[in-house]
């Protein structure tokens, strides 16, 4: 199935969740250097997030399989970073997922939400330029490359079967 520009989407190892385009472009500029970038999907609030991981509204044709992290922003529009966080964790084929918030909140209400709900990193996010690049870097690093990603979520590694 096509996304909302018309071209196909497939499997990403990335989901990227974040409405700035400044950040979601710093990001990705971040995760070019490990040559990660064509390996993200980018959707622009939680409620797009949702839809990829459930397979539904324009993502309803994607192929099967789940991500290798989400990278998930607190404050954004239609569904907030912390409810996308509470279902993702809520669901039993959708927990194991690792999500990792990024966000510009240091609120301790955040990181207290997040934690309880089973966030597995919270990011503050560096204001200067070089400081949020290798902050990505880090992450998208260790998350996309490094850590061993749960069954369901490389292609020809599927779930195993209760």
């Amino acid at each position: 199935m096509p996304d909302p520009t018309g071209h196909f989407v497939p499997i990403h190892r990335i989901l990227l969740v974040e409405d700035s385009d400044r950040d979601a472009e710093l990001a990705l500029d971040a995760l070019s250097d490990f040559s990660m970038a064509e390996q993200v999907l980018r959707v622009r609030d939680g409620a797009e997030a949702l839809d990829y991981l459930h397979q539904r509204g324009c993502f309803a044709g994607r192929p099967s399989g789940n991500p290798a992290v989400v990278l998930l922003d607190l404050k954004m529009p239609k569904v907030d970073g912390i409810e996308v966080l509470r279902r993702v964790k809520g669901d039993p084929e959708l927990k194991i997922i690792p999500v990792i918030v990024m966000t510009s909140s240091r609120e301790d209400r955040d990181l207290l939400s997040s934690y309880q709900l089973g966030v597995n990193a919270y990011v503050v996010k560096p204001l200067h330029f070089k400081e949020f690049s290798s902050a990505v870097k880090q992450v998208g690093s260790f998350w996309g490359i490094l850590n061993e990603a749960p069954p369901g979520t490389v292609p020809g590694r599927p779930l195993p079967s209760s």
